[in-house]
């Protein structure tokens, strides 16, 4: 029960503030034509409503006005309403005839008076409903002057219930609003004390507090059993709003410490979800009143900065050291729990609160190098920064280029002819993107070792930028497929080891590939794939045309050689297409698609013959009727423009969901929105996607309504329904009637990259394709020189590329004009060298 109570309240806080932070449409508005008859007649028993009198000809009310009218959206929220009261001329009641009547706001419970304001002292919003709300929580909200009272009031609760204190420096700030609005919905959990009594705060700190900011700590009162016993006293420690407040509650609301027994890569506790670190004691039975005496220590000394478990070695098998006593588990995804040996608690508290401690402890050797030069490029950097990350922690592991050939100005044209398909990487070895997919690369190379047909090169652009600049290629990395005859086509995929493989193999295939025969078009259909395919699980298309439908095969063929690589096509277009076509009650021409190793086939009718209706169309197609969500994926259902609903999962979702959902997906033609999953263990994004959605992950599985691409609303589906094909079409009916309130508001502004892309070809001198050292001379005559003097001649291809280490004076040698134009890239040079083997 209390746990559903917690649940409650924090959604509820959720809720408040984002109604508080997020503009909405439709807000509410000051009520602007009442009588005071008619306002009178109208007030309701229990309902609070704020009341401005004034004369209809009253200039003098326009500012004060203009504050109350934005605060009645606020005051709405929670149950209070604004309103105008236009009083007539002959009016000679309490709250019109008197004219200092006229200069104060009146706040009323039903038809009883509660507080007058004057309205002077209403200047702002802030102001506005932090003193509503102060007169209406008088019972909620305990104003004290003194430290007796302050006292008194601890011992009453002592045993009980805990107390919130709150000091502001002045009534009807931000910092008293948000106080107020916490007290509204925590009220009836914890005591709320508030003063404004700068000696009340210096009597109850140790040191010396700065009384012109506001300040809050949560008291223990509930664990003082004793009436000698102090409260202990926990101090918020980040700036007083509504949001740190209700974060701050929830951790004093966590259990002091979590016993757990189970492997600590699956425990999320309220801290984690909270982005703040959790220690694990590692106990064992001989010494659990220790262990916990120990955790129990560390946990008030960490209170509001790490949470705290007590982890049993008896229960859980753990592979690390036996001697190790301390386990440290960060809310970063994906980042490892370190495990180290401590020699006391200090060192505990030392390890949260300097956090390159971990690295102090577990590392014997501290490397002596540092990126000082990443340092002073922080502007480069800021949009690559996880991959720069990632190579400079990897730079010492060697690649194993050697499988990769080397092309050059020299050599790059006659290569090509070498084999049926070449695949180039055009790359430039200084650039840290450009050397993570060079991993990549590497093992696609040993992935591919051996398949006829195929090599796989590469060009550093640092070495050759003239060759990169004939080829087109402005961006790093870039890679091209080459086949004799044929216009090279450029791959725009993920950098993965098997999206590269896979486009690579498809390559290798026309598309569409021509069938020359019924028995070949139904083999395909089966999953009976040239030797090239065999490995690539894909959904197969096959285009059937009639010799009346050529204008559609075209496109068909246009469509093919968008999509070479990423899609597996086939045609058939001989005289007997019109009875393979019958067979999957279609008429030329049509599409077939094959899904799951050729089990179903599917016909559609193709109605749209440009070229670009059948890239758009097929794309289409390929999508799963119910996907499952994941990095790679998540552009192409982006691109249909459409609401997403979508379970989060912990893990696979059951047959039971799975059935509903897909039930759901296929229910109606044309369907109006993408119906989806996402399994936050294989996609760990999907922890920062909800907690973008909420404040912190909710319990899973939860299906969620987000329009990205109007409004952003996301909308929870009820968790106390379950999900079935029913509950979710009456719950969608609700949500477009307007009848459900979202639980948050995403941001309007564009989620784009902090930098743009640089087009590196721009940023040279327009010398530099003049790359040859006398007038005159073609880049092919005079290849360029290496640092030793060499040149990059003949057999070129059988060696390693040029060295990075330059000296100043190979800045204006043939070949290197990049670095004297680009100060950015030159400063990366001590990267090069940790890459050597490039």
């Amino acid at each position: 029960m209390p746990a559903q109570k917690d649940r409650w309240v924090s959604s509820l806080v959720f809720l408040l503030f984002c109604a508080c932070c997020i503009p909405r449409s439709g807000s509410a508005s000051l009520q602007q034509e009442l009588s005071p008859q008619h306002y009178f007649s109208g007030l309701e028993a229990g309902k609070a409503s704020l009341a401005f009198f004034t004369p209809s000809d009253s200039p003098g009310a326009l500012p004060f006005l203009e504050q109350i009218e934005s605060s009645a959206e606020a005051l709405q929220d929670y149950g209070i309403s604004v309103v105008k009261v236009n009083c007539p001329k002959e009016d000679v009641s309490r709250y019109c005839g008197k004219e200092n009547a006229l200069r104060k706001a009146f706040l009323f419970r039903g038809p009883r008076l509660i507080r007058e304001f004057p309205t002077d002292a209403l200047f702002d919003v802030n102001s506005i409903v932090a003193n509503v709300l102060f007169a209406l929580l008088f019972n909620e909200v305990k104003y004290v002057e003194t430290l007796a009272d302050l006292e008194n009031i601890e011992n009453v609760l002592k045993g009980k219930s805990n107390m919130v204190f709150a000091y502001v420096p002045a009534t009807g700030t931000a910092e008293h609003r948000a106080v107020m609005e916490a007290a509204f919905v925590y009220g009836t959990i914890h005591q709320f004390v508030l003063t404004t009594e700068a000696a009340l705060l210096k009597a109850t700190s140790l040191d010396d507090p700065d009384v012109s900011s506001a300040w809050l700590s949560f008291c223990h009162c509930q664990r003082a059993t004793e009436p000698g016993q102090p409260c202990r006293r926990t101090a918020l420690a980040q700036p007083l709003t509504l949001l740190s407040i209700h974060r701050h509650l929830k951790l004093m609301g966590a259990p002091l410490v979590t016993e757990v027994a189970e492997d600590p890569e699956k425990i999320s506790t309220v801290h984690l979800q909270l982005g703040l670190p959790l220690v694990f004691i590692l106990s064992q039975k001989e010494t659990y009143e220790a262990d916990r005496r120990t955790a129990e220590f560390v946990a008030w000394q960490l209170l509001g900065k790490a949470g705290v478990a007590l982890l049993s070695r008896d229960l859980v098998d753990l592979n690390v050291l036996h001697r190790s006593n301390v386990a440290l588990k960060t809310p970063e995804e994906g980042m490892p729990i370190q495990y180290l040996v401590l020699e006391d608690t200090d060192e505990i508290i030392t390890l949260v609160e300097n956090k390159n401690k971990v690295k102090q402890i577990q590392e014997d050797e501290q490397e002596e190098e540092e990126d000082e030069d990443e340092k002073e490029n922080n502007n480069q950097d800021i949009q690559d920064d996880q991959v720069v990350e990632a190579v400079s922690r990897d730079k010492k592991r060697e690649l194993p280029l050697e499988q990769i050939l080397v092309l050059t100005e020299e050599n790059f044209h006659s290569s090509l002819s070498e084999a049926a398909l070449t695949v180039v990487l055009f790359y430039a070895s200084w650039e840290a993107v450009s050397l993570a997919v060079l991993r990549s690369y590497c093992e696609v190379a040993a992935h591919l070792r051996g398949t006829p047909g195929v090599l796989l090169s590469r060009v550093n652009c640092w070495d050759w930028p003239g060759l990169c600049s004939q080829e087109n290629v402005t961006q790093f990395p870039t890679m091209r497929i080459y086949k004799e005859g044929q216009q090279s086509v450029t791959y725009g995929g993920m950098w993965g080891t098997e999206e590269l493989s896979s486009f690579i193999l498809l390559s290798q295939v026309s598309c569409p590939l021509k069938l020359a025969t019924m028995d070949e078009a139904e083999g395909y259909l089966r999953g009976e794939f040239p030797s090239e395919l065999s490995s690539q699980h894909h959904t197969s298309l096959l285009g059937v045309f009639s010799t009346a439908t050529s204008e559609a095969r075209e496109a068909f063929e246009g469509a093919g050689n968008i999509l070479s690589g990423h899609v597996r096509m086939g045609m058939y277009f001989e005289d007997d297409a019109l009875a393979l076509s019958q067979k999957y009650s279609v008429s030329p021409p049509a599409l077939l698609l094959a899904r799951s190793g050729g089990h179903s086939v599917e016909g559609i009718a193709l109605s749209k013959h440009s070229v670009q209706d059948m890239v758009q169309m097929i794309r289409y197609q390929l999508l799963d009727i119910f996907p499952e969500i994941t990095v790679p994926n998540l552009p192409q259902y982006l691109q249909l423009g459409k609401p997403f609903l979508i379970l989060f999962s912990a893990g696979d979702i059951s047959q039971v969901e799975s059935k509903e959902m897909l039930k759901l997906a296929k229910g109606r033609p044309q369907q109006e929105f993408v119906a989806c999953w996402l399994n936050l263990k294989k996609t760990p994004v999907g922890h920062g996607i909800l907690r973008m959605y909420f404040s912190t992950t909710p319990s899973l599985p939860v299906l969620l309504w987000v329009n990205l691409h109007a409004g952003g609303q996301v909308f929870k589906f009820p968790s106390e329904q379950s999900i079935t094909e029913m509950n979710i079409l009456s719950w969608l009916e609700k949500l477009q009637a307007g009848l459900e309130i979202p639980s948050s508001t995403l941001s309007e502004e564009d989620w784009k990259p902090p930098l743009p892309a640089y087009d590196f070809l721009q940023m040279m001198e327009h010398s530099v394709p003049q790359l040859s050292p006398h007038p005159g001379a073609t880049p092919a005559q005079h290849p360029p020189k290496s640092p030793g003097g060499d040149t990059a001649a003949g057999d070129t291809a059988t060696r390693e590329e040029p060295s990075q280490e330059s000296t100043a004076e190979g800045v204006a040698s043939p070949g290197r004009g990049l670095r004297g134009t680009a100060p950015r890239m030159a400063a990366r040079d001590k990267q090069g060298k940790r890459h050597s083997e490039l």
